[in-house]
C-alpha cells in the first residue's frame, strides 16, 4: 500500500474537539491501539504495512503529548 500525502502542519488539538477525551486520554487509546496490533493473525495484513501504521500512530501520540 503506498500513498502520498503533501508534507503539512496538522493541527493535533483538532483531533480532540469532537470528543470528550483530552489530548492524553486520545493518546493513550492510540497506545491500546498500538497494543492491538500485536495481536493479529499472521498473514493478515503485510508486516510493512503494520509497521507503516504503527509508526504513523506513534507520531500523533507523540504530537498530542506535546498539547498537555
Amino acid at each position: 500500500m503506498t500513498s502520498f500525502i503533501k508534507k503539512q502542519d496538522i493541527d493535533f488539538s483538532k483531533l480532540t474537539n469532537d470528543c470528550s477525551l483530552t489530548p492524553e486520554e486520545f493518546a493513550q487509546y492510540l497506545d491500546l491501539g498500538i497494543e492491538m496490533l500485536f495481536y493479529v493473525e499472521e498473514d493478515t495484513f503485510d508486516r510493512k504495512d503494520v509497521q507503516n501504521v504503527v509508526y504513523a500512530i506513534k507520531r500523533i501520540i507523540d504530537n498530542l503529548r506535546k498539547l498537555e
